[in-house]
């Protein structure tokens, strides 16, 4: 994170509803720099767009250590939903990675995803329609990274069965 970001004032924007959700998602991952953290309960076809196939390609391109992380409760949707994403992930294989949570670590549900430890977006449940966009706060974003650790500590490398699917 840049001195410059360190130093901002905090910056609070209320999310109401999926759409708005998923355009601060996207705007996160065009405002990221080097790292992505996602948790989600399963992604949607927003991932199969071409501006978040393009902001995540992006970011991947920029330089070779720059990761995407996402940890999901369910996967069975991402090869039919999301070929982009698995087109980035066939691509990057150094670069992005997709977990599942094991069945103990399936209570959280809370979906938010981080860039550069500096912004998140923070919806309070995956049935719920409202959410908060946070940029500047480290403190809070600190927890989530926390959170998020854990998350990934609970999760195993997701089977997509990716080999065998044609895209």
């Amino acid at each position: 994170m840049s001195q410059d970001r360190a130093n901002i004032t905090p910056i609070e924007r209320k999310l109401e509803g999926n759409a708005a959700y998923e355009e601060a998602l996207d705007e996160l991952l065009d405002t990221a720099a080097q790292t992505v953290k996602i948790f989600d309960r399963q992604l949607t076809a927003a991932f199969n767009t071409p501006r978040r196939f393009e902001a995540m390609r992006r970011l991947l391109l920029a330089n070779r250590n720059h990761r995407i992380q996402i940890v999901l409760h369910e996967t069975t949707n991402l090869v039919r939903d999301c070929p982009r994403l698995i087109i980035l992930l066939r691509q990057f294989t150094h670069g992005i990675t997709i977990r599942q949570t094991i069945p103990t670590a399936r209570n959280v549900y809370d979906p938010f995803a981080i860039a550069d430890a500096g912004g998140h977006i923070h919806r309070f449940h995956y049935n719920n329609i409202r959410g908060l966009a946070l940029y500047g706060d480290t403190a809070a974003t600190h927890a989530l990274l926390q959170r998020f650790a854990a998350l990934h500590e609970a999760s195993s490398p997701a089977s997509l069965g990716i080999q065998a699917a044609r895209l």
